[in-house]
């Protein structure tokens, strides 16, 4: 039995469907292995975009992403993706390839230290030495990636655990000259037993059990205190964001909650469309005033952070409750009167079978409703203004008109991405994606990938600027390969808006930020998808049928939407 079957067997013991890699001789036997066994293997453009892929799967599937690179800059092209798993709070297992164990600092091709580069992005990282450590190590592995705060986790096996053993003594065997005096006789020696010890004790081999994930858990006397505090409040408000979703099998769960607690809630991240496209509790705007009035701030999977303004965004004199996985985030920026340091999902959950008697709050939500209404007719009066191109805002209140429920939604951008937040609607939970936190652009083709193989009858919609698409398009390859309803929607303004809106009035120059307006379109066609040039919105609105046609026939589409500026989102840029 070689490295890549056990590496395959033990995956797919865990239930993991899909791997997602770029090819390399180091780790060849493991996909070729995990394709043998049944599993999916996805091969894309970047390594990126096979660690966003990953991201994109456990955030939908509630198991581990896997991703596999091969050693060198395979390993560096995926540091970025990494980080974003990390700060994103997603499982994700990156498998990295090495050079052979004796070969290791001897000047071999790809060979750096890539556990210096990885661990520090990481909950655990990991060098396997033998072959009979690897189902142990990736076990533990997958099991440390869910527990507490998800995240990523790290493993690096050489080239010499993976192959089938008589093919790696056969290399070694190549490398030996016949013994011509005892210091040759000593190396040969040396050799002979290191090989050895590389797939010594395998005799006994089994398969370790899986390990359910740890996750801290609230007591009865913490949802009492939480009931005692709603009970009393007059103004509540309920934040949840990614850090409630984590296990994406509760969700259902999760969202009946939310609407029998009846708490006024204001959805981010992840936990967009938690709610459904509309619910009596949902609000979506003006959520900073409300946050300043409330008198009872219930905040979810939510990090107190730059989102937040560092907390300057809650009333001061407001009982918080915070509820979060992470010991560190409970307390971030925030003195809350209840730190619940338990999973978001299941505290909710739990707390909606107590059915507590709440006050009724009408008089509360009628306010939150009136400045909805009041935010929702100054969008229209927005989409409604002339600009040189098509107006984004117009452009994405008329494709939320025209997507069907059966859409996923993926933010990849800056200023274009982030209009779209306040104007779609996701239609139902787990139907939005963006990066995190961690703003990195680039995420939308491995997003696209993920999302495609988990909901493979929807329409995957990625909402790119014209200068995050040059990161993934590549991946039009990837989506034609496999068949998959992509279809990417670029904004061409010919900048990146998210910089420039800010650094040309305060520093008077474009410099850097601008980009031709090109025809970005013709890159899906080149990798046999479809797509066209739009320069009107109803142009635009007709190209979103002619998408879905060409989505339904497994051919992915770009649509190059050419827009012009507005002043929706003056003084966003956070820093």
């Amino acid at each position: 039995m070689n490295g890549g079957q056990i590496i395959a067997q033990v995956l797919h013991k865990h239930g993991i469907p899909h791997l997602f890699t770029l090819c390399g001789g180091h780790i060849a036997p493991i996909y070729v292995e995990a394709e043998q066994i049944g599993l999916n293997v996805i091969d894309v453009r970047d390594e990126a975009s096979a660690l966003f892929a990953a991201d994109a799967s456990a955030r939908l599937l509630g198991l581990p992403g896997i991703a596999l690179v091969t050693a060198g800059p395979g390993v560096t092209n995926a540091i970025t993706a990494l980080k974003n798993a990390q700060m994103a709070q997603s499982p994700v297992l990156l498998i990295g390839g090495a050079t052979a164990t004796l070969l290791r600092r001897r000047g071999a091709l790809q060979d750096i230290d890539q556990m210096a580069l990885v661990r520090p992005h990481v909950k655990w990282a990991h060098r396997v030495k033998r072959l009979r450590e690897i189902a142990p190590a990736l076990t533990k592995a997958l099991h440390i990636a869910q527990s507490g705060v998800p995240g990523p986790v790290f493993l690096e096996f050489p080239a010499d655990l993976l192959y089938p053993e008589a093919t790696v003594r056969e290399w070694y065997g190549k490398k030996q000259k016949p013994a011509a005096g005892l210091g040759e006789k000593a190396v040969q020696w040396y050799i002979q037993r290191h090989v050895n010890g590389l797939f010594a004790g395998m005799r006994s081999f089994r398969l370790p059990e899986r390990d359910a994930p740890r996750i801290p858990a609230f007591t009865g006397k913490e949802l009492k205190a939480v009931i005692r505090d709603l009970s009393k409040a007059q103004r509540p408000v309920a934040v949840l964001s990614s850090g409630a979703m984590m296990d994406p099998r509760h969700v259902t769960a999760l969202s009946d909650a939310v609407r029998q607690l009846g708490i006024p809630v204001y959805l981010s991240g992840m936990a967009r469309g938690l709610a459904g496209r509309t619910s009596a509790v949902q609000y979506r705007h003006k959520r900073k005033m409300a946050l300043r009035e409330a008198d009872c701030i219930l905040l979810c999977g939510v990090p107190v952070d730059f989102r937040m303004d560092y907390g300057s965004h809650l009333n001061r004199k407001a009982r918080k409750i915070v509820i979060n996985r992470s010991r560190e985030e409970l307390r971030k920026n925030i003195k809350p009167q209840q730190a619940v340091h338990a999973d978001p999902a299941a505290f909710l959950t739990a707390l909606a079978a107590e059915n507590p008697a709440f006050p009724d709050w009408s008089a509360w939500k009628k306010t939150l409703q009136e400045r909805e209404a009041a935010r929702e007719t100054e969008i229209r009066q927005t989409a409604a203004e002339p600009v040189d191109g098509i107006n984004p805002v117009g452009l994405f209140l008329a494709m939320e008109e025209r997507i069907p429920d059966r859409s996923i939604l993926i933010a990849d951008g800056g200023d274009f991405a982030a209009t779209s937040a306040y104007t779609l609607r996701p239609r139902r939970p787990l139907s939005w994606l963006d990066p995190g936190v961690f703003g990195t652009l680039g995420v939308g083709g491995g997003f696209a990938l993920g999302a495609a193989l988990h909901y493979p009858d929807d329409y995957i919609w990625i909402i790119y600027g014209d200068g995050s698409a040059a990161y993934s398009l590549m991946e039009f390859d990837s989506f034609r390969k496999y068949g998959m309803k992509v279809c990417g929607i670029i904004g061409n303004n010919g900048s990146w808006e998210q910089i420039a809106r800010d650094q040309v009035p305060i520093l008077g120059s474009a410099t850097a930020t601008s980009l031709p307006r090109s025809d970005y379109h013709k890159v899906a066609e080149a990798f046999g998808g479809a797509g066209e040039r739009v320069e009107s919105l109803a142009g635009f609105e007709q190209s979103l049928d002619r998408a879905m046609e060409s989505m339904d026939r497994g051919i992915p589409y770009v649509i190059n939407a050419v827009i012009g500026s507005t002043e929706f989102r003056k003084g966003s840029i956070s820093m």
